[in-house]
């Protein structure tokens, strides 16, 4: 514990970000670093609370408060060290993560928590600016072949603990660059993609391939991959987007989001935001541009959020997003109590950019100008019921309260519903679960086929860029036992756990 009175004299503080006015004609990140004085206060501001509830929150087990101590002691290789023991890509999660770890902070009880996220990004920033950041090459290799297919946050995470273990990973990514979500569902107002490229090139030192234009089951056989690998890791997302079938849904003008975000990203890159089009049927000929226009955002979370920012920067003329549910209160109520998770309202830096907000909305209809155009959407508030535990159970429209509104662009961000079938899930033969992920348990990650293990939301569902993280090191422990005769050298996701109780 850095300060035992710490957290009696700091209050909880974040970063400033840029202007409005200044971030919106850029796609680069716009929040700022702590000064070192504000940096170190906040780590004070961790207590000596006994059980630190924070690791529960989090999915990797990050020991949270020893890296708090060694930032307040401005010991950075120990904090570096300690970060790293859990998380393989803390650059990713202290960006993008909703910071499950302060929902759970023992601080929070009475106080703001302290501000875990933003210490822990600090602290891999400092690392590579201090030279900390160096290849870990094993010292002795194994033989074994493993193909990783698809490099979002699970396979990037799954291809470094199973290299670190000594096995040779080959990771095959469909698209131009490897990341996956964090390269193409991400804006690069969230993640600039240089933070992608920098832990790239590490890995790559490291020993680990990256085939991409590698679609596995178009251009690439999975049979040739089953011949040639000892095992293989399917860690190609949830990639199928939730549709919203109502009359007019065919109209020039209603998107999916990751259509609209994706060539964006591209664009930023300086690549072809068509390229492949043959290989993906999520990407589209047309352009997808937002200037000018009156869009609507149909879904609440964070992609729907990334649609407002993204069409603000492109100069829309008016930027609305619904959700189906109620408006979530702005604090907790006894149905979330400590240290759960709660479902708070949350406003996002692109909300703040510019955005009206209607909740309780059912879209009913997309009209359409006599030439297949979208230019109005026909909408229904809605009244909701709630359960004994406080969630939303059933609705109702509001009689009286339907209308039209203009829109020229309705971006569909209502989450994904599992991974997609055509293609390497079908030839592959797997079994997929009720909700047609594919099927395996978190304790094994091992499909019906003895060799093909599946991590991150392909198997769990749409979920955090965290959980992908440590699905994808679970999935690898359990790839190395099965190469290994059942015993591995890589530490579980309780390890965390296990070290700071030993430190307490």
């Amino acid at each position: 514990m850095g300060k035992p009175t710490g957290f009696k004299e700091f209050s909880r503080e974040l970063p400033g970000k840029k202007p409005v006015s200044e971030r919106l004609s850029h796609y680069r990140e716009f929040v700022e670093s702590f000064a070192e004085d504000k940096l170190n206060q906040q780590s004070a501001r961790c207590m000596n609370c006994g059980v630190p509830f924070c690791h529960s929150g989090c999915p990797l087990g990050n020991v949270i408060p020893e890296f708090n101590d060694a930032v307040y002691r401005k010991d950075w290789q120990e904090a570096y060290d300690v970060l790293v023991s859990t998380n393989n890509f803390p650059e990713f999660t202290g960006r993008i993560c909703p910071a499950p770890c302060e929902s759970a902070c023992v601080l929070g009880i009475n106080q703001p928590p302290v501000a875990i996220e933003e210490i822990e990004k600090h602290i891999i920033e400092i690392a590579f600016d201090k030279g900390f950041v160096k290849p870990r090459k094993p010292n002795v290799r194994s033989g074994k072949k493993i193909a990783v297919i698809g490099s979002g946050p699970a396979g990037l995470a799954a291809a470094a603990q199973l290299n670190y273990a000594g096995h040779l990973v080959t990771v095959f990514e469909r698209d131009e660059r490897p990341g996956g979500l964090l390269r193409y569902g991400i804006p690069d107002f969230k993640l600039e993609k240089w933070i992608i490229d920098r832990r790239i090139a590490v890995m790559e030192e490291e020993g680990v391939t990256f085939q991409c234009h590698a679609n596995v089951g178009v251009n690439v056989s999975i049979n040739d991959l089953l011949r040639e690998y000892n095992a293989i890791v399917l860690a190609i997302g949830s990639t199928v987007p939730r549709d919203l079938p109502v009359p007019g849904r065919e109209a020039n003008g209603v998107h999916f989001a990751m259509q609209f975000l994706k060539q964006q990203n591209k664009r930023v890159a300086g690549q072809d935001p068509h390229l492949h089009a043959d290989l993906e049927s999520n990407i589209l000929a047309q352009p997808l541009l937002a200037t000018g226009k009156h869009v609507v955002v149909i879904g609440g979370g964070d992609t729907g959020s990334d649609c407002v920012g993204t069409s603000n920067r492109h100069g829309a003329a008016s930027v609305t997003q619904f959700e189906l549910l109620p408006q979530p209160p702005t604090e907790r109520t006894s149905h979330m109590p400590w240290p759960s998770y709660p479902m708070l309202l949350k406003t996002t830096t692109s909300h703040e950019e510019g955005c009206e907000r209607k909740w309780a909305i059912a879209t009913k209809e997309f009209i359409k100008d006599d030439n297949g155009n979208l230019k109005a959407l026909r909408i229904v508030d809605l009244e909701w019921k709630s359960s004994e535990d406080g969630r939303p159970a059933g609705f109702t429209e509001k009689a009286g309260s339907e209308q039209v509104i203009p829109c020229e662009l309705a971006l569909l961000a209502m989450g994904f519903v599992h991974p997609q079938h055509t293609g390497l899930v079908e030839q592959l033969e797997v079994e997929k679960d009720e909700r047609g992920n594919v099927k395996a348990t978190d304790k094994a990650y091992q499909t019906n086929l003895p060799k093909v293990f599946v991590a991150g939301d392909a198997r769990r569902g749409q979920s955090l860029v965290v959980w992908a993280i440590s699905e994808g090191r679970e999935c690898a422990r359990k790839v190395d036992e099965f190469l290994s005769n059942g015993s591995s050298t890589l530490e579980t996701r309780d390890a965390g756990l296990l070290q700071s109780f030993a430190m307490a």
